[in-house]
């Protein structure tokens, strides 16, 4: 049953900003992994820059990260969040004009990103790169899609608040936290500034807002994603509810403590390091638990991955995640860091997550979307999500597999010595040795951006064959609210 406007209206909700993220999504995301082929292929071959500055791998591998992490998965978020929130709270988003500011100055952010990064402009921060014009007007986009998505929590018409609002929600708070104490500044002109920490202060905390960068844009909100499209597409219930309370709690505490694991070896106190490598450890029973409870939901309809592409998307992804938060907390381990750190094995460990899991949760949960929000039952060609997925898949397994070999390959040319003990191997021989593993690479990246390219094609077929529609809201039961 609809719920009605004072008018006698049919009352819907604003999908129209869910639309418009989603579609600038898939765009964000072609985009964002052309460069990444660029940068790769320039690696493999480095007279690619042409001689041209604004193309030259530091300037593009900024702009790749930017494009995929907050273009592609930021757009994602924010369609996906916007969608669930309505549903699950059945009613319309809190703020109908801020919505809609948050689409137009996430977008002016990403235009700004792709201004500024290859002309040289840079806090040289990872994943802070942008200068502090930006990061203000950041901050002000992330404050009204606050004050979006609480207030329609607030405004809510059942009681419950569902769990993926909880992971929502608190990557929402901790992502402006962390941008807000990483980019406290003192600007010296429009695009220059230089930062209120300094030596081992800054790097502790970059590296506390890095990590968790990773650990709540990357990985609790997407698992806000799990938790709806998972049991919507399988049509089951989550395994167990009680488990994703347990899952949420556990990883949102731990997580934040994580981040010294990156800097093992350095002038940062031991003792922090040590405190990043127990929690990165301890951060693996929590992951694993979430997993476990969005593999188990498919229990008693695992048929319905021999004949549901999109659900083997979200399924496979929560394979890669496994895999990924079982590798991070092994490679924080400072014996094994003392091998992997700077090697491509650390390369391989991201795009594990990234591409694995981020970035087949995120397409798995478009498809899902995008034919509802035009209207239509399904995408214009279900062969085509056929298609992207085992392209998509194929493209990670080169990728990652050739710079794990890669990555223990680098880390034990560097550590081998002679009798005498000198090195065993020059820096140059170890490059010459990563060169056919930067081929492969380069042959995951081309076949993973082949996959986004279908979904491009697909999506704006749907669009041509159905027309933008705005789901209606669910009447609720007061007496069951």
């Amino acid at each position: 049953m609809s719920a009605t406007t004072r008018t006698g209206q049919p009352a819907v909700y604003n999908d129209s900003v869910v639309r418009w993220f989603a579609i600038a999504s898939v765009i964000y995301g072609v985009v964002g992994m052309l460069v990444g082929v660029i940068i790769a292929a320039q690696l493999t071959w480095p007279e690619l820059n042409l001689g041209i500055e604004w193309l030259t791998y530091g300037r593009l591998r900024p702009l790749h990260t930017n494009a995929v992490i907050f273009a592609f998965g930021g757009s994602a978020l924010f369609a996906t969040s916007y969608y669930v929130v309505q549903r699950t709270c059945h009613t319309r988003l809190f703020a109908n004009g801020l919505a809609w500011f948050t689409l137009i100055g996430w977008n002016v952010v990403i235009v700004s990103a792709v201004i500024a990064l290859p002309m040289g402009i840079t806090q040289s921060k990872e994943y802070a790169e942008l200068p502090w014009l930006v990061d203000l007007l950041i901050a002000v986009v992330w404050v009204a899609y606050a004050i979006v998505f609480f207030g329609t929590i607030g405004i809510r018409k059942v009681r419950h608040i569902y769990v993926a609002n909880w992971f929502f929600g608190a990557y929402i708070i901790a992502i402006a936290l962390l941008h807000i104490f990483n980019n406290i500044q003192i600007p010296t002109s429009l695009w220059h500034s230089y930062s209120a920490y300094a030596g081992v202060q800054d790097a502790m905390v970059q590296w506390w807002y890095g990590h968790n960068a990773v650990g709540f844009f990357l990985t609790a909100a997407f698992l806000g994603m799990m938790y709806y499209f998972i049991p919507k597409q399988a049509e089951r219930p989550v395994y167990s509810y009680r488990l994703s309370i347990v899952h949420f709690w556990a990883l949102i505490f731990t997580y934040m403590w994580a981040g010294p694991h990156h800097l093992h070896y350095t002038a940062l106190p031991d003792w922090a390091q040590s405190v990043g490598m127990v929690f990165s450890l301890i951060l693996l029973a929590p992951s694993w638990g979430g997993m476990i409870n969005g593999i188990m939901t498919l229990s008693g309809a695992w048929h319905k991955l021999r004949d549901d592409p999109i659900l083997r998307f979200l399924i496979v992804s929560l394979s890669f995640y496994g895999m990924s938060t079982f590798e991070g907390p092994m490679m924080s381990i400072k014996t094994v860091n003392a091998l992997s750190h700077y090697t491509d094995w650390t390369v391989g460990h991201v795009h594990s997550g990234a591409l694995g899991w981020v970035g087949l949760v995120s397409m798995g949960s478009l498809y899902y979307l995008i034919p509802r929000l035009f209207g239509q039952k399904k995408m214009y060609s279900v062969p085509a999500i056929e298609l992207h997925f085992w392209i998509a898949t194929i493209g990670i397994v080169l990728y990652i597999a050739a710079m794990w070999i890669a990555g223990v390959m680098q880390g034990l040319m560097w550590r081998s010595v002679n009798p005498d003990g000198s090195l065993t191997y020059t820096f140059v021989e170890s490059v010459k040795a990563t060169f056919p593993f930067y081929v492969i690479r380069l042959v995951g990246g081309l076949l993973y951006l082949t996959g986004m390219l279908v979904m491009l094609w697909n999506t704006v077929m749907t669009a041509r064959q159905g027309r933008a529609v705005d789901g209606p809201v669910i009447a609720v039961n007061p007496a069951h609210a």
